[in-house]
């Protein structure tokens, strides 16, 4: 306990609380201390305590919609503790739920052979859903083990009611989730053949998926679309695992199949894009997906296909690690920024982002800077000098979209800044104020044409020169950019580097011996 400060306080409080009577105030206590260590014997001595002094203790700790987790974790062990652990189990699960890596299941009462018999398999089956649902896929790796005693609860419900095809293929999610590939095939394979269905045929491909039997996994959900061909969602799976066996080709004939059905089902876009990508690179495959996601904010579920597309490219996902070696520039504005100003935009500046869209959503902040501070950061030496160099300029240009952003683009002031900063050879600033521009015309295609000719302009400067490949970067993640621009900027990037000479000093150093 000494590492938890707080617990120890909690605890304290709560003891003394018991010795007085005053129950709701030992209630708040021992709720707060169960998040800090949910499985230590003190805090369930407190509670069975409690139990015996209140009339219904379970009214200490109400269930409200908003219920903090660690209430929600004490109601479930005061309902096992009166002999009902099977309706404890769904409210353990939910605070599980949002707090994934607290072990809150690691009690003996969740791990008990007889909790198997007494709980409906319906029931565990839907809690276990509820619960993949909320841990992600996978889960994070520091939940694995948290986690794993709802695995022992699915083992021993089927072991007391038998092989139930629903609660296996939900117990077949989870343990893919929690790494247990072997587990999620076994779990899976015998829920499909308890009870053969498209949802059982869909949880076997994922488990055979989780487990690299990417042949079987397609087999699964080619199976599971003759039960349903109007479920497009199995379109998307089987052209992603299609693709993971290099069918590229086959796999995007899978989702124009879907497309021409729904056109803007969203796991098939997603998918359909994803793919296109792969194919030939273009950037416009994933600005395409970005207006998709902008303008279809109520998705069926949370994707991840444009982070994944943009993760490791220049300028998609992050500041190239050449930026830093460029000259640091000069803002358009010789002033003393405020040291407001300066720590709002050093609170921001990362070094990457997930892409464009998400960049510019997050240097919505930087609204509260005025924009000609803004510009003057751009030449401060907290900023030129950082450690990170390059980052903080990134975010002050970003900064300036969100300024006069109801003016119209073309004769807008932030555009107008922007360009200023164009101004000169290659160095950080330019740089970054190109990004600005790209990132404004990934979120606005008003004004893709517009920045599509200013980075191909920018681009032919450049060409040829030593920087070239600095710029054909920026290039390469702009919207709309002409084809001969987007062709000749790929040649760029693909030129390896021309390391410093170095043989000419070294020979000298020999020759002199």
């Amino acid at each position: 306990m000494d590492a938890y400060p707080q617990l120890r306080h909690d605890l304290t409080l709560a003891r003394s609380a018991l010795d007085r009577g005053e129950l709701d105030r030992a209630a708040r206590h021992l709720a707060g201390a169960l998040p800090h260590a949910p499985t230590l014997p003190e805090i369930h001595e407190l509670l069975s305590r409690l139990a015996v002094h209140a009339d219904d203790a379970l009214d200490l700790f109400p269930l409200d919609p908003h219920a903090p987790a660690g209430r929600v974790a004490a109601h479930a062990h005061l309902l096992a503790a009166a002999g009902r652990p099977e309706d404890g189990l769904p409210l353990l699960a939910a605070a599980s739920g949002t707090t994934p890596a607290v072990d809150w299941a690691g009690v003996p009462w969740v791990s008990d052979p007889l909790l198997g018999g007494r709980i409906d398999p319906d029931a565990l089956a839907r809690t276990v859903m509820r619960l993949c649902t909320a841990v992600g896929d996978p889960a994070p790796k520091a939940a694995a083990a948290p986690l794993r005693p709802y695995l022992t609860v699915v083992r021993h419900t089927v072991e007391a009611h038998g092989e139930h095809a629903m609660l296996l293929g939900a117990g077949s999610a989870l343990a893919r989730r929690l790494g247990e590939a072997r587990l999620a095939v076994d779990w899976a394979t015998r829920g499909a053949r308890s009870r053969p269905s498209k949802l059982g045929e869909i949880w076997l491909g994922y488990a055979y998926r989780s487990a690299g039997r990417i042949p079987e996994a397609l087999a699964a959900l080619r199976r599971a679309v003759m039960y349903d061909p109007d479920d497009l969602s199995v379109y998307a799976d089987v052209a992603a695992t299609l693709a993971d066996l290099g069918r590229v080709e086959e796999a995007l004939n899978w989702t124009e199949r879907a497309l021409e059905r729904d056109p803007q089902f969203d796991c098939v876009v997603h998918t359909a894009h994803r793919l296109r990508y792969r194919v030939d690179g273009d950037v416009a495959h994933l600005v395409a997906l970005a207006d998709f996601i902008r303008d279809h904010p109520d998705d069926t579920h949370e994707h991840t296909d444009l982070d994944e597309c943009c993760r490791g490219s220049a300028w998609l996902s992050g500041m190239p690690v050449g930026l830093s070696r460029l000259p640091s520039g000069q803002g358009s504005v010789d002033a003393e920024p405020s040291a407001d100003a300066l720590a709002r935009l050093l609170r921001v500046a990362s070094t990457g982002w997930s892409h464009p869209p998400a960049a510019y959503d997050r240097a919505l902040g930087l609204v509260l800077v005025e924009p000609w501070e803004l510009l003057a950061l751009l030449s401060h030496p907290a900023v030129t000098g950082a450690e990170r160099p390059g980052a903080a300029e990134i975010w002050a240009c970003l900064g300036l979209l969100h300024h006069g952003s109801e003016e119209p683009w073309l004769d807008s002031d932030r555009r107008r800044l922007l360009l200023e900063l164009l101004d000169g050879d290659v160095d950080r600033v330019t740089q970054a104020a190109l990004f600005a521009l790209i990132t404004y015309a990934w979120v606005d295609p008003t004004a893709r044409p517009d920045v599509a000719t200013l980075v191909a302009g920018r681009f032919a400067e450049a060409a040829g020169g030593p920087r070239a490949r600095a710029v054909a970067e920026l290039a390469l993640a702009t919207p709309e950019l002409d084809r001969s621009t987007r062709e000749l900027a790929a040649a760029a990037v693909r030129v390896p580097a021309v390391p410093r000479q170095r043989g000419r000093s070294y020979l000298l150093r020999w020759l002199r011996k």
